[in-house]
């Protein structure tokens, strides 16, 4: 399984993945979900995957090869040159149509399943940063100011403290705390998701990473917001009104 977050707020996006993937209880391997594009100073992509591995390698290596393409004929539509991060996305639901259209069947009557869903998120020069969810079939959505953050794989753990404390309005530093924390509860509740972390940042209008990063089994900050949101959880427990009152 897995679990990716992204969150488009108006100072930017922010995307964490986890890095295991689980073919049974004794098939557990770690591959990286995320994977990043960057023209400094003029475009830059991260695309998170879930579902069916060899679909989403298949989709990244079509759109890598896309990009090598592209630089040697600038004729070639890549997600590096495309007019929109828009047509970015539809670029990316093209390559999942296909393979799809390829291998589903095959796949499906070996007793797996297909289905696979893709982020995408990013900016270029003269647009705005947009976040885009792309579906099995090539269709996807866009990120709203109602609803700013996208989940993929095992959400439902990591998606109580993104409804209470994310608006379109909160700041990056914020939004790195809370996608955290929501990767933290994962961790906590569901073994098929694993580490080490990738995290990404990219801020509005800078055209590249802040932040793209590696987070091990070991790293500090992240250990320290584990800590702190555990202990705080505690201490706001025990302050809880009691409904009833029982005898003791």
């Amino acid at each position: 399984m897995t679990y990716c977050v992204a969150v488009r707020v108006s100072d930017g996006l922010v995307m964490l993945s986890d890095t295991r993937t689980n073919a049974g209880v004794d098939n557990i391997s770690r591959f990286s979900k995320m994977f990043t594009w960057e023209v400094p100073g003029e475009r830059v992509l991260a695309i998170m995957t879930s579902g069916n591995l060899s679909i989403t390698q298949g989709v990244i290596t079509r759109i890598d090869k896309a990009v090598e393409r592209s630089r040697e004929d600038p004729s070639v539509e890549s997600i590096l040159n495309a007019d929109s991060l828009y047509r970015a996305a539809e670029l990316v639901g093209e390559a999942m149509q296909g393979l799809q259209d390829q291998y589903r069947n095959s796949i499906q009557a070996g007793g797996a399943g297909a289905d696979a869903t893709v982020v995408v998120a990013g900016q270029r020069r003269g647009g705005r940063h947009r976040l885009f969810m792309v579906y099995s079939a090539g269709n996807f959505i866009e990120a709203a100011d109602d609803t700013p953050y996208f989940q993929l794989g095992e959400h439902k753990y990591g998606k109580p403290i993104l409804d209470r404390v994310l608006s379109i309005g909160s700041p990056l530093d914020q939004v790195v705390k809370a996608v955290c924390v929501s990767m933290d509860s994962t961790l906590r509740s569901n073994l098929t998701v694993g580490m080490p972390l990738h995290l990404a940042v990219i801020r509005r209008d800078r055209y590249a990473f802040d932040v793209r990063r590696r987070i091990e089994a070991d790293d500090p900050g992240f250990d320290a917001i584990s800590q702190h949101w555990g202990s705080a959880l505690r201490h706001a427990f025990a302050e809880l009104p009691d409904i009833v009152d029982l005898v003791r």
